[in-house]
Order: structure tokens, then sequence, then C-alpha cells
């Protein structure tokens, strides 16, 4: 068995198993003890005590009276019903904080107003018809700037914050074929992509197709067929839908045209419109080849003696 250990339950180190109070322990717990003793008057005060009160005066968390702590339902409806009655019953001390306490409560909801005030002034006013295209995208590069800042970015890894959706509709873009230029207007796959284009919304029946292929054993000829010049028997609307279809693309062709400047003072050149354009590409392309023979020509130095 364990001997037992002189250890005063107060001491600061009873819980060490090793440690014996001695007569320096018990001093310093006469001294802590003495301390309290003289600081309880103080923490009374501070907490509102009855005891240390005057007789006449009390504290405002204190029951209104201390002999008759709980009332009876009537007695207690019959003074919210009558504030002026329970008004009276209050010290002038009571009185007093009641009046501080309505007047921080409604400091504190002026402050809330103002507040909300102030909100309001500070953050750009909704607008009525939809937001422009230029205040939106200034909005959005400063959304995407405070989001590159919070992860230690820059602008130019702006990249980064896009979703993989919104990364493939930006591939898909990018991954385009350019316009034709120059010469490649007129390449087979420029020509067909036209003609894809302009039978886009011509409408097959498929059912008069197929009566067709039936009726007709050399629908699909090859060059050895004696039914050569053959014309098949034809629908009208299909040809009234043919001919439409040329006088839509015979339009859409004039609304690209636009009538060139005209300047007086240049030399003609030219027996017509399409001679005029001619000796434009000729000029373009060897131009600077033939001005010294041109000049020559017009001056009449260029002819024999």
């Amino acid at each position: 068995m364990s001997e037992e250990r002189a250890v005063h339950p107060d001491c600061r180190n009873a819980s060490n198993p090793f440690h014996e109070c001695s007569d320096y322990c018990f001093k310093v717990i006469a001294e802590a003890k003495t301390k309290m003793q003289l600081k309880e008057p103080e923490v009374m005060l501070a907490s509102g005590d009855s005891k240390l009160d005057p007789p006449g005066d009390s504290y405002p968390g204190e029951d209104i009276d201390d002999e008759k702590p709980y009332l009876d339902e009537e007695q207690s409806d019959s003074e919210h019903e009558n504030p002026a009655a329970e008004n009276a019953k209050l010290s002038k001390r009571q009185k007093k904080w009641m009046e501080l306490r309505n007047k921080m409560q409604e400091a504190k909801k002026r402050n809330q107003v103002e507040i909300a005030a102030e909100r309001k002034r500070m953050e750009a006013p909704a607008e009525s018809r939809g937001i422009s295209k230029q205040k939106w995208l200034e909005e959005r590069k400063k959304q995407i700037g405070k989001l590159l800042d919070a992860n230690g970015l820059d602008m130019t890894k702006a990249y980064m914050l896009d979703t993989q959706e919104a990364a493939e509709e930006k591939y898909k873009k990018w991954e385009k074929d350019p316009a034709p230029f120059g010469w490649d207007v007129f390449n087979q796959k420029t020509l067909y992509n036209a003609y894809k284009k302009r039978t886009k919304n011509i409408e097959v029946d498929l059912e008069e197709y197929k009566k067709m292929k039936e009726a007709d054993p050399e629908f699909y000829r090859d060059a050895s067929s004696l039914q050569y010049g053959k014309v098949p028997k034809i629908s009208q609307d299909k040809i009234d839908r043919m001919v439409q279809e040329l006088k839509d693309r015979e339009e859409k062709l004039n609304s690209f045209s636009r009538r060139r400047k005209f300047h007086e003072e240049k030399d003609i050149d030219s027996i017509n419109d399409r001679n005029e354009h001619f000796n434009k590409k000729i000029e373009r392309a060897f131009g600077k080849y033939t001005l010294e023979i041109k000049n020559n020509l017009e001056r009449g130095t260029a002819l024999p003696d």
C-alpha cells in the first residue's frame, strides 16, 4: 500500500503525485485566501448584490419587489395592461435606466436605417432597360480580376477560370475554316460548299424518288446505255421550285454588286464595263513593266521614222 502524502487540497501542486506540501506551500495558500477576502466586496459591488446597496436604491437587474418575486397571472396581466401603474412602482434609478435603454434601442434602429441607405447609395443603380454591352464587359472584367487576384494569378492566366464547356466552345470557333480568298473562291471544295448551302433548304420527297427509281430500270444509266438523252417526267411544281431558286440566286448576286465610282478625268481605254474590268486586272499585273511602252505610244515617239 502506498503511503499517504501530506498535500493540502488548495495547493497549486496538488496534482503532482510526488509533491508534498511544506511551510512555503501553506504560506502561499494563506496569502491567496487573504487576497480573495479583500476582493470579495469589489466583486459584489460590480455584480449588483443587494446586501451592499443602500436601503432605498436598487439596480436595474433586480426584481422590483424582492419579497414577492412571483406574481399571480391576473396581477401580471393587469400590470401589462396598465404601464402607468407599472412605472409608478419603479424607483428613480430604474426609471432612468429604462429611459436610457429606450434611447439606445432607438439609436440602434436609426443606425440600421442609415447603414441600409448608405449601402444603397454605394451600390450602382439598377438599369431599367438592361445593361449596356460595354458596362457588362467592364463588370465581367472586374469580377474576373478579383477571382484571379484571389488565386494569385494575373490577367494573362484568365483562361484558367474557363469551364470545360466554355473552352470547347472557344475551340470550335478557332477551328472554323477561314473565308476563301483569291483563287480559292473557285476551287472544288469551295464550289461544293456553296452547292450544299444552296441545296440546304430544298425539300426531298423520298416516296416519289423511290417510285421513279422503280418505274425506270435504268434510273442510274452508265455510258453503254441506249437511253441516252431520255428525259424523265418531272412534275411542274419541281420545275417551278427550280426556277424560283435561280431567281433568288440572281437577286442575291445583284444585291452584292455595287457601282464603282466613275472618274471623269481618267482616260478612256475600254469599250464597255467588262473590258474596263479586264484592263484593270492587266494593269495590276503588268502595268509597271509596260508603262514606258504606253507612254511612248501616247507621245508618238515609239513610231518608226
